[in-house]
C-alpha cells in the first residue's frame, strides 16, 4: 500500500513538473474560453484505489490547457459514494497549480455507488449558480457499475442547457449511458479500458472546447425598452472592431448600426419598443482573419408603467409603509402619494423622489381605514396612478394601570392594600407577587410570595411584607401571563 501511494505521489509530481515547464499559456482563443465544468467522479468501493488515482490523473491532464477562474473556466468536483461529497466548488481554484494540488489530496470515499444523490447535488450546483449565460458541462467519469436511476435528473439538466459527457471503463451499461449522454455520442460518450484512458484525452478535450469556447451572442438582461447583449471576445485587444446591427423583425424600419471596440464583450441596446421581437447581428471585423457573424433573436417585455403594484406593510396604530414598483428612475420624474381617512377624511400629499419606491406615512389615526393613492409623473407627460386601502392598528391599551399601595397598619407598617385598574377584555385573572417577611427568623430575611386572583377582584391585602418589598401585578390570559406593573411598598417595622 505504501509503495502504491508513493507511486501516485511520483506520478502527480511528474505531472506538476511537466505542467510547470510549459510556462504560461499563450493568449489564444482557447485561453479565452469561458464556462463551468462539474466533474462527477466515481469514488465508490467498486473502483480500485489504483483506478481511482488514474481517474484523478486523467482529469488533471484533461483540464491542463484551460485558464481557470471567473471569466475563464471554473471547475468543481463531486465524488460519488454512499453519500455524495463536494470536494471543491466552482469558485475555489483560479489557476492550474491550485487545482493540481487539490486533485493530489483527494481521498477515495469507498462505499456504495449512489450516483442518483450525486447527480442531485450536481444539479443544484449547476442550475442554481448565477454566473451569467455561460456554457455548463457535466463530465461523469465512472466504472459503469450500478449507474442507478439517473435518466430523469440528467434529462432535466440537459433540458436546462447542461451538456452531459461520459467516460466509462469497460463495465458500463451502454444502453443507459447512451440515453444519458448529450449527442453527438461519438464525441460525448467514451468506453475505454482504465489502463488506456489517456488515449481519449485529446478527443474529449476537443469536445469540451467546442462547447465552452463556441462563439455566441447571448441576451443576458431584458426589459420592455432595453436589452443587454454579451459575447465571448474573439478579437485581439489592439486589432479590429465589432459591427452590431439590430432591428425589429417583420417591420419596415431602418436597421440600427453601431461600431464597438475590439475589447468590447457586451452592449446595452436602449429605446427599444415593448413587446417586440428583434434580430441582432454582431460581426467581428479584422484584417488578420475572417470571423463568423453571430446572431440572436429576442423579444422585449410588455410595457409596464410605474406604479404597476402598490402594497402596504409595517402597519401600526400611527403609521403605514406604502411601497410601489417597478422603480423606473429613467422614465419617472417623481411620485406623489395622497392619503386620507376613508371615506371623507382630509387628503394629505407627500412628494417622493424618482429614486425611491416606498415611504412611511406617519401621524395617522389608530383603528382607521385610509385610502392611499400613488401617482407617477412620467418624463413623457403621462401619468399613472394606483390606489390601495389599508387600516391602521387599534391603539394598544395597557391591561393594567394605576397600581396603588395603601398602608393599613401605621404602627407595624407591614400590611398593605394593593389595588389597580384593569381592562378585563379577554382577561382570565391576575398574578400578584411580593416579598414576605420570614416570621421564623430574627434576621431581616424574606421569601417570595404570590397569589392568583379572578378578574373580578382588582385588589388584595398583603400582610407581613418585607421592608421595601416590590409588589407586582400581571394580567393572565388564556395564552399566558401578560406584561405587568410594579411598585415598591415603603414599609418598615419595629
Amino acid at each position: 500500500m505504501k509503495s502504491f501511494l508513493l507511486l501516485c505521489v511520483l506520478i502527480f509530481a511528474t505531472l506538476q513538473r511537466s505542467f510547470s515547464q510549459t510556462g504560461a499559456l499563450p493568449d489564444t482563443e482557447l485561453d479565452r474560453c469561458e464556462g463551468d465544468i462539474l466533474l462527477l467522479l466515481d469514488s465508490s468501493g467498486s473502483v480500485t484505489t489504483l483506478d481511482f488515482s488514474r481517474f484523478l490523473i486523467f482529469v488533471a491532464n484533461l483540464l491542463h490547457p484551460f485558464s481557470l477562474g471567473r471569466g475563464h473556466v471554473r471547475v468543481a468536483l463531486v465524488l460519488v459514494g454512499t453519500e455524495p461529497h463536494l470536494e471543491f466548488d466552482l469558485d475555489v481554484h483560479g489557476n492550474q497549480e491550485s487545482l493540481l494540488r487539490a486533485l493530489q489530496s483527494v481521498r477515495q470515499l469507498q462505499g456504495d455507488t449512489n450516483t442518483e444523490a450525486a447527480v442531485g447535488l450536481a444539479r443544484r450546483l449547476l442550475l442554481l449558480e448565477a454566473e451569467g449565460d455561460v456554457p455548463k458541462v457535466l463530465l461523469w467519469v465512472t466504472d459503469g457499475v450500478q449507474p442507478g436511476d439517473v435518466e430523469g435528473p440528467m434529462s432535466e439538466l440537459k433540458a436546462r442547457g447542461v451538456r452531459v459527457l461520459i467516460v466509462s471503463t469497460i463495465h458500463g451499461d451502454y444502453r443507459v449511458l447512451r440515453r444519458v449522454a448529450t449527442p453527438p455520442l461519438e464525441s460525448h460518450l467514451h468506453f475505454v479500458d482504465i489502463e488506456s484512458i489517456d488515449i481519449i484525452v485529446e478527443n474529449l478535450r476537443e469536445a469540451i472546447i467546442k462547447i465552452i469556447c463556441a462563439e455566441r451572442l447571448s441576451v443576458v438582461h431584458l426589459t420592455s425598452h432595453s436589452a443587454v447583449l454579451q459575447w465571448s471576445p474573439v478579437l485581439a485587444a489592439d486589432g479590429g472592431y465589432y459591427v452590431l446591427t439590430y432591428k425589429p423583425v417583420g417591420k419596415l424600419q431602418a436597421e440600427n448600426r453601431t461600431v464597438l471596440s475590439s475589447t468590447s464583450s457586451r452592449v446595452e441596446l436602449t429605446k427599444l419598443q415593448p413587446d417586440t421581437t428583434y434580430t441582432a447581428s454582431l460581426h467581428p471585423d479584422s484584417n488578420q482573419r475572417l470571423f463568423s457573424t453571430l446572431s440572436v433573436n429576442f423579444t422585449t417585455l410588455p410595457d409596464v408603467l410605474s406604479p404597476a403594484e402598490v402594497t402596504v406593510s409595517d402597519s401600526g396604530p400611527r403609521q403605514i409603509r406604502v411601497s410601489w414598483g417597478p422603480l423606473q428612475p429613467a422614465r419617472v420624474q417623481r411620485y406623489i402619494v395622497e392619503y386620507g381617512a376613508f371615506p371623507s377624511g382630509r387628503v394629505q400629499t407627500v412628494t417622493v423622489s424618482n429614486q425611491k419606491s416606498s415611504v412611511i406615512l406617519r401621524d395617522l389615526e389608530p383603528g382607521t381605514q385610509y385610502l392611499i393613492t400613488v401617482s407617477a409623473l412620467h418624463a413623457d407627460g403621462r401619468q399613472r396612478a394606483m390606489s390601495v386601502r389599508s387600516c391602521t392598528q387599534e391603539a394598544a391599551r395597557p391591561a393594567l394601570t394605576d397600581l396603588q399601595l395603601a398602608l393599613m397598619d401605621r404602627w407595624e407598617g407591614n400590611e398593605v392594600q394593593a389595588s389597580w385598574q384593569a381592562d378585563t377584555d379577554g382577561l382570565k385573572g391576575y398574578w400578584v407577587s411580593w416579598e414576605r417577611k420570614d416570621s421564623q427568623s430574627s434576621q431581616s430575611e424574606s421569601s417570595p410570595s404570590s397569589a392568583y386572583l379572578p378578574p373580578s377582584t382588582p385588589s388584595i391585602r398583603l400582610t407581613h411584607l418585607a421592608p421595601n418589598s416590590r409588589v407586582c401585578v400581571s394580567p393572565v390570559y388564556s395564552s399566558g401571563r401578560g406584561e405587568g406593573i410594579c411598585c415598591t411598598a415603603k414599609t418598615g417595622g419595629h
